[in-house]
């Protein structure tokens, strides 16, 4: 049987992978994997286009600033890796709106697109408050066996796992 066209993978292979790019990119770049890092470098980088207000302001951006490297390759690979599964995939396509959020929440596409990316909004937000994403924190912190990181790690699962039950719970 084809590998790609699984249902589903064994969550013990995928986690080994997983730690193997991240040991190679520690080995090789010399960075760990994230993957909100690119986006905060391409807004400094926007925002360097827009003329300063002091000549202060301009001074303070002289210091090598960001730059487009392999980080943004990762952010395209977890996009186009994505699709890819999901197109080669046994697994039948799943409906725009899937049925539990149909019944539970609205049947509008709008208000379920519009829900989605308010909420990859807010994660985007509250991984730079955390200085570092899920990745950045629940893969390449834990391995490092960062406090921050483990913390981090179970907030995440916790605040998902109430915010699901509170928006999808069975009403009697």
């Amino acid at each position: 049987m084809n590998i790609f066209r699984r249902k589903k993978w064994s969550p013990y292979a995928v986690g080994a992978a997983i730690g193997g790019l991240e040991t190679l990119a520690m080995l090789t770049a010399k960075r760990p994997l994230g993957i909100t890092t690119p986006f905060e470098e391409a807004a400094v980088m926007i925002s360097e286009k827009i003329p300063p207000e002091s000549p202060e302001a301009e001074e303070s951006g002289k210091n090598g600033g960001p730059e487009i490297d392999w980080e943004w390759a990762l952010v395209v690979g977890v996009v186009l890796g994505s699709l890819l599964s999901s197109r080669m995939s046994s697994e039948p396509q799943p409906p725009t709106i899937p049925r539990l959020w149909r019944q539970q929440v609205s049947p509008s596409p709008v208000v379920r697109y519009g829900a989605a990316v308010t909420g990859g909004a807010l994660m985007m937000f509250g991984a730079r408050m955390a200085k570092g994403c899920t990745s950045g924190h629940g893969i390449s912190g834990t391995m490092q066996f960062a406090a921050s990181s483990w913390l981090f790690s179970s907030i995440i699962f916790g605040a998902g796992a109430m915010v699901a039950n509170t928006l999808l719970r069975r009403r009697k």
